[in-house]
Parts: structure tokens; C-alpha cells; sequence
């Protein structure tokens, strides 16, 4: 495929570039994100239950929030070591780990808002992390099409394309 294979006025091998910065922009490794500020909520609630250590907090906010929402080592660690600075949380050794507990000031901090941070309302719509999902997928289906389709299926996949865009604008028009 050294050429560029074009039809009418669409160069396909853009469509694949296009394509997969989609697919990079959506698939991450670790689970979907959850906005600013909710992993040290998810964190102090934990913790208010039990000391645990950095690997426990992970699996228990995964398993929470129903594997929707898997943070990372590189965001559950540094909140650790700020609720520490913050002096809300402690860290003991024990069994060769760091074992974090909340101090009195911590229990304080973790009944302050009264939420729970892994409720699904944390997004608006309880099937917000299938979006990303789904265009990865239709991503991964026009990228298909495009390697492979003859120029009909090609047409016929940019029709269903501009349709669906369409549709997914209007949903932003309505009340």
C-alpha cells in the first residue's frame, strides 16, 4: 500500500490516520478517569474504613465503581504522599509495605461532603465510559472498510458516517 488510494474526494489513508488518533485519543490502558479531586475522595473514604496499602486502594476503587474506573499507580500514590503532607493521612510499615491510615484530621476530611465517590452519578449518565468504547470501535470498523472495502463500500460506509454524525449533533440540540 506505498500509494495513496483515494476515492472521489476522500484519501483514504488520512481516513486511517484519522482513525487511529481516535483511537489513541480514547483507548486508555487503565480505565476510564474520573474528573479532578475524586481520587482523594475515593481515597479517604477508603481509608476511613481501613488502613490499606497503594495496591488495595487500587483493586478497591476498581472494584467499586464496577471496573469503570481503574486509577492509576501515578495518581494513587502522589495523592497519598499530598493527603500525608496534608497530615490526613499516615503511612507504618508493615509486612514490607507502606500500610496508610487516616489520622484524627483525615476521619475528619472523609466525612466531610457525605458523597460516595464511587456512585455512578459521578459522571452524567451511567454509561458514559461506553462512549469512548464505542468510537474506538466504529474507529476500528471505518479503518476496516477503508483497508479493505471496495469503492462502493467505501461510499456506502461515508454515507452511514455523515448520517451518524448528524444524529449525534442532534442529540446535543434537544432540551
Amino acid at each position: 500500500m506505498g500509494t495513496s488510494r483515494t476515492s472521489g474526494p476522500f484519501d483514504l489513508d488520512g481516513m486511517w490516520q484519522a482513525m487511529d488518533g481516535l483511537r489513541s485519543t480514547f483507548d486508555r490502558r487503565d480505565g476510564t478517569r474520573a474528573p479532578r479531586g475524586e481520587i482523594r475522595a475515593a481515597i479517604l473514604a477508603l481509608l476511613a474504613e481501613r488502613p490499606m496499602h497503594g495496591y488495595q486502594l487500587i483493586h478497591e476503587i476498581e472494584e467499586r465503581s464496577g471496573g469503570t474506573w481503574k486509577p492509576s499507580a501515578g495518581s494513587v500514590y502522589p495523592t497519598l504522599q499530598l493527603l500525608a503532607d496534608e497530615g490526613l493521612v499516615v503511612a507504618d510499615e508493615a509486612d514490607g509495605r507502606k500500610v496508610h491510615s487516616l489520622t484524627d484530621a483525615g476521619r475528619a476530611a472523609a466525612g466531610v461532603d457525605g458523597t460516595d465517590p464511587f456512585e455512578p452519578q459521578r459522571s452524567s449518565g451511567a454509561r458514559r465510559g461506553a462512549l469512548p468504547k464505542a468510537g474506538v470501535e466504529l474507529a476500528r470498523a471505518t479503518a476496516q472498510i477503508g483497508r479493505t472495502g471496495t469503492s462502493e463500500q467505501v461510499d456506502e460506509a461515508v454515507a452511514i458516517l455523515d448520517e451518524a454524525r448528524r444524529r449525534i449533533y442532534s442529540i446535543l440540540a434537544r432540551d
